[in-house]
């Protein structure tokens, strides 16, 4: 069992790595991996022009089981919202400061950015 929960975290390292790569193509800055709070976990925290962009990263071999974007519900939603106000508070970043909630799909080799995917 502890091969297999290790096998998915460098699985899931792996598709973060992927993801973080194409946003920093994209100009995004990366500023941290893996955050975590007692809410939940950010995969990946970055920043483009003046927004703070808390990023979800989804994988699937194919989109015969569901597309990876419909895997971010809204239990998950919230639980990364509460998990960026964290982060926020940790941080030092006020109230006013711009942030947004991307998602990153990957299916096989493609990569999907949703941008402001959805709101807290």
């Amino acid at each position: 069992m502890a091969r297999e929960g290790n096998s998915n975290r460098k699985k899931g390292a792996h598709y973060e790595q992927l993801a973080a790569d194409y946003l920093e193509r994209q100009g995004f800055q990366i500023l941290q991996r893996n955050f975590h709070s007692r809410f939940g976990e950010i995969d990946l925290i970055a920043s483009e022009g003046k927004y703070l962009v808390f990023v979800e990263v989804k994988y699937r071999v194919s989109d015969s089981g569901g597309h990876p974007l419909e895997a971010v519900d809204i239990r998950k939603q919230r639980r990364i919202g509460k998990t960026a106000d964290v982060y926020c508070l940790r941080h030092g970043f006020g109230e006013g400061t711009p942030c947004r909630f991307d998602v990153v799909g990957i299916i096989g080799d493609e990569v999907i950015h949703i941008p402001d995917a959805f709101g807290r």
